[in-house]
């Protein structure tokens, strides 16, 4: 893969092919999670999950149909320097959509990566921008980008009084969860401070990286407030996954092959739950994307 500069000046090395670059990255970075095996009610390698609607398959063309759309966050960003952070979420929305509807075409109307779409979205136009500012190019660079661009989005989008909630303002008004948008307001606070240390320090002691993922992942469900498994079992469901992965992680977490097996009986108990930690599996996703910018920045 070709060296990404953290602080491009190199006019020799034309944007669109370093843009595409990035855009393989984050492709990779889903495939990595979803092929990623045993993950407790989630789709993998092995089974589908608490999931009655969608298979590994679906994933994979989903990752396809979103790898095309990345570039064009980036180049968004890059187009809108001049405007104040706060102000690109507008211009990316549309975007998104977009985005999405070619999710929806790849897997026939499955929604896979929606959350993904909106994590790699501002991470990729918070790339553009950076790199049309000659800013470095680095995990904590970025998420305090995508800080900046969702100043003010909770207020914004959650605290509304519609007659028809959706659910992501239904949990916050009953349980005060601000899921995918909390945290990348907050500049994605479970990533930096807390998966991708866990995630780097076990790769620098030798880890298998897919153990070290694993590991990571039981990190993030044991952390994260996720909406996904708030809205299949409620407050006592994600206290229960949550206690569940810390457990683990008391116990020793996911060190060798012979720990697996602590993942498959977790994983057959959130699949009789009717629980899947999706949030946990985006934020994962972010880790993974962030850790190899790092590694290619260096």
């Amino acid at each position: 893969m070709m060296p990404i500069p953290a602080n491009p000046t190199n006019a020799s090395i034309q944007p669109q092919s370093l843009y595409h670059a990035w855009a393989d990255l984050a492709w990779r970075a889903m495939l990595t999670e979803v092929n990623l095996s045993p993950k407790p009610g989630l789709v993998d390698r092995l089974n589908c999950g608490a999931h009655k609607d969608m298979a590994l398959v679906d994933f994979h063309r989903s990752a396809e149909a979103i790898r095309d759309w990345l570039p064009r966050f980036m180049e968004y960003g890059a187009s809108c320097t001049r405007l104040p952070p706060e102000s690109v979420l507008t211009g990316l929305r549309p975007l998104g959509m977009a985005c999405e509807a070619a999710m929806f075409r790849a897997t026939a109307g499955v929604n896979t990566h929606k959350g993904s779409i909106f994590s790699l979205g501002l991470l990729c136009a918070a790339i553009g921008r950076l790199y049309q500012q000659r800013q470095p190019i680095a995990a904590e660079t970025l998420c305090a980008t995508v800080a900046d661009f969702c100043r003010g989005l909770t207020t914004r989008e959650l605290r509304q009084n519609n007659l028809q909630l959706t659910a992501g303002q239904r949990l916050y008004q009953q349980l005060g969860l601000t899921g995918a948008r909390g945290e990348a307001e907050a500049g994605y606070p479970l990533v930096i401070r807390h998966a991708l240390p866990h995630y780097r320090a076990l790769l620098a002691q030798g880890r298998d990286p897919e153990l070290a993922l694993l590991d990571t992942l039981l990190l993030l469900m044991s952390l994260n407030d996720d909406t996904n498994v708030a809205s299949r079992g409620g407050a006592d469901g994600l206290r229960w996954l949550q206690q569940q992965a810390a457990c683990l992680l008391h116990q020793g977490g996911i060190r060798t092959p012979d720990d697996l097996v602590y993942l498959h009986r977790f994983d057959q108990q959130c699949i009789e739950r009717n629980l899947s930690p999706g949030g946990s599996a985006d934020l994962l996703i972010v880790t993974w994307f962030l850790a190899q910018i790092s590694q290619v920045n260096h």
